[in-house]
């Protein structure tokens, strides 16, 4: 049987080691061509923009959706693995948006995942085999009104002692 494991795609494992987790999007096409900046904050928490421009405008002139979801998309992925560490697998599941207003000029998600559920989740998983988290964000305008809620499922599961070394 093959083993089950984790690791990051050499592109980006390489690019991230010469250039640094934030710019490694500027080189990610589907972030530079929507325009899409990612900042980390901190080891847990994430912030992505968009800033509205015709190479990610939908048929009526604000923001396509497919971006806006794009912008939101890997970070609490990421986050995860980041701070669960080696050992563990993350893999998304599920999403929905909820687009509720046109996204107009640059737009904002914070993605944070608070050191004390990553202690839950690595106490829950000596129990457990296998869980499923949900986690939310918002996209909001440069008037902090909210453009479009985000919900992730994502799968995580410890490995085996053996398949972790």
């Amino acid at each position: 049987m093959a083993r089950l494991e984790q690791t990051v795609f050499p592109r980006w494992q390489k690019l991230k080691e010469e250039v640094g987790f934030d710019a490694t999007f500027e080189q990610f096409a589907p972030y530079s061509g929507a325009h899409i900046r990612v900042r980390t904050i901190d080891d847990y928490t994430l912030e992505s923009s968009m800033e509205l421009v015709e190479a990610n405008t939908n048929y009526v002139g604000t923001h396509f959706g497919g971006s806006l979801y794009s912008m939101c998309e890997p970070f609490f992925m990421f986050l995860l693995m980041k701070n669960l560490g080696d050992g563990y697998i993350v893999w998304d599941k599920a999403a929905t948006i909820d687009f509720v207003k046109p996204g107009l000029g640059t737009v904002t998600a914070l993605f944070h995942i608070p050191p004390q559920e990553i202690d839950a989740l690595k106490r829950e998983l000596l129990r457990v085999k296998k869980l499923d988290r949900i986690y939310s964000c918002t996209v909001k305008n440069e008037s902090g009104e909210v453009v479009a809620r985000l919900t992730k499922t994502l799968y995580i599961r410890k490995l085996r002692e053996s398949a972790a070394k």
